[in-house]
């Protein structure tokens, strides 16, 4: 029981030990990590090799798919690229497998040591995350010698003898336990690699190992189908395909098995040698030789997932991936993306305004409550997105982005809340008092409404770019709209005193609708102060507050 409890805590340390790695290098790299994989991935051969790169760097294939899912269904990258992004992992996880039966002994303690030091050090640095990615591969080269070693009294136990040696090399039989094996441990390395100390104890035959490590290689992709469950159509689609292909390559293996398995017993190496041999050339091979087909790959997934429409209505979050919230970066980029597609529904309801002033369209038609009410749904998204960071984690930079997201949702979600209170307005005047504006009238309110629309454009662009000179020349177009504001009611107050008689009828919602924009474009204009705060505190100073 104790030998038993020893295997399975080995096996926890290594599922342990690959999420610091993974975890480690997203915090300190995540971005370039997002910029490679989302980037320049059109040509299928360099998304492939990409593939390679990224699953060697975090140690997990399961940890790639989760990357890529996540791009994909943010409309980050497109399928087929990321489908041969899947392919590179499944070669990068065997190349590793490969690296991790050296001889590593002298290498754990060191790595261990040295990231202690530098996490405990200067843990909110870069330095200090990279201490934790070092303690997290010390960890795994642990784990594999502590499977290693719990394995052999077990494999030496007469009763797993006789399980084992019930498997007669019967490829579906032994795919389904290898599977199942990758399934436990959640690493289809540790169980390629529990095999290859199986075979070398000779306590399964060379068939069955093969067979064990092809199921291993199946057992992943569920792991990684089941991981991607909460993510859209579009991100479940990359999971799926990498199914689809490992199952594929169970049916490419069969005919070829039993001269390939006779050829291999042929050879002089030992059996461990002969495993993980295998496990890196049927993965090579089989992705190279699937790497061709990954566009109509791409469109069997979609046929088989398409796409849902959105329940009740309701418009749902696109960029808000869970999976990336242990990762600051990727997180904040998430919902960066998500409050700018709020900005747009901002956008396309300042834009039915002059519509409905003009008489073109009703104020406040179904489309637009419609719109009003994903925008509030997408706020409360954003929001309870980002109480679920970890903010402990998160650097000072990282912090005043998470407050500028979270301050810039909330004026977005004002904004729409006075839009639609200026169109019942509007709906109200046309409707009830059946009243309409003077020409002059309704060209300046026109005219507002376009210097307004410009700003929330711009107050979007600082938002994203946090570019200093574009949120002074925010400042500026903010402070030229409260000079046209007041010249606008200058100018209205002056043909009441003309007694024209449709600005008389009007001028009660006329001067509300002038005074519902100033509060609009002051909401528009609050990204400004929030990057000008933090390089020119100084000059805020001399600046007008925020109204």
């Amino acid at each position: 029981m104790l030998t038993l409890l020893n295997l399975l805590s080995a096996v926890a340390l290594l599922i342990w030990g690959t999420h610091i790695v993974r975890t480690g290098i997203l915090r300190v790299y995540g971005s370039q990590l997002r910029r490679v994989l989302s980037n320049n991935m059109d040509k299928r051969p360099l998304a492939f090799l990409a593939g390679i790169a990224v699953t060697a760097v975090v140690q997990s294939s399961n940890a790639t798919a989760m990357l890529v899912s996540s791009f994909v269904s943010q409309g980050l990258m497109a399928l087929t690229p990321a489908l041969a992004i899947m392919l590179g992992a499944d070669v990068g996880t065997a190349l590793m497998s490969r690296v991790l039966t050296f001889d590593l002994s002298w290498l754990s303690p060191l790595l261990i040591f040295i990231g202690v030091v530098f996490f405990l050090s200067r843990k909110q640095t870069r330095l200090g995350q990279m201490g934790r990615v070092s303690i997290g591969l010390g960890l795994i080269v642990l784990a594999l010698q502590l499977i290693v070693t719990a394995a052999g009294p077990i494999t030496g136990a007469q009763g797993v003898k006789v399980l084992f040696g019930s498997l007669t090399g019967d490829i579906l039989l032994d795919a389904l336990i290898g599977a199942l094996f990758a399934m436990v441990s959640y690493s289809s390395l540790a169980a390629v690699l529990l095999t290859a100390t199986l075979a070398g104890s000779e306590v399964i035959s060379l068939p069955v190992a093969i067979g064990l490590v092809i199921g291993a290689n199946i057992g992943s992709g569920v792991l990684a189908f089941i991981s991607s469950s909460m993510q859209n159509a579009a991100g479940r689609q990359v999971a799926l395909g990498s199914l689809l292909y490992k199952l594929i390559g169970l049916l490419l293996i069969i005919p070829v098995l039993t001269p390939l398995v006779a050829w291999m017993d042929s050879l002089t190496f030992s059996p461990q040698t002969l495993v993980i041999g295998f496990h890196l050339l049927y993965n090579t091979s089989r992705c190279l030789l699937l790497l061709p087909t990954v566009k109509w790959m791409a469109r069997l997934c979609r046929s088989l997932l398409p796409e849902q429409a959105e329940e009740n209505g309701i418009a749902r979050s696109r960029h808000l991936d869970p999976t990336a919230l242990a990762t600051p970066s990727l997180a904040l980029a998430n919902a960066v993306r998500e409050t700018l597609r709020i900005g747009d529904l901002i956008d396309t309801m300042l834009g039915s305004l002059v519509d409905a002033l003009r008489g073109a369209q009703p104020a406040l038609n179904q489309a637009l409550r419609k719109q009003g009410d994903d925008v509030e749904a997408l706020c409360s998204d954003v929001k309870l997105y980002l109480a679920q960071m970890p903010r402990d984690d998160l650097g000072d930079q990282d912090n005043r982005r998470w407050a500028e997201i979270i301050e810039l949702s909330m004026d977005l979600k004002h904004s729409s809340d006075i839009i639609e209170r200026m169109l019942r307005k509007i709906q109200r005047q046309k409707t009830s008092e059946r009243r309409s504006f003077s020409d002059t009238g309704l060209e300046e309110l026109a005219t507002l409404h376009q210097q307004l629309l410009a700003n929330l454009r711009l107050g979007l662009g600082v938002f994203v770019s946090s570019d200093p000179a574009s949120a002074r020349q925010l400042l500026r177009e903010k402070r030229r709209f409260r000079a046209q504001e007041r010249r606008l009611t200058h100018a209205h107050v002056s043909r009441l005193q003309r007694k024209v008689v449709q600005s008389i009828e009007t001028s009660s919602l006329h001067l509300e609708l002038i005074a519902d924009m100033k509060r609009l474009n002051s909401l528009f204009c609050g990204s400004a102060y929030a990057v000008l705060e933090t390089s020119e505190t100084a000059a805020l100073s001399d600046q007008e507050s925020p109204a």
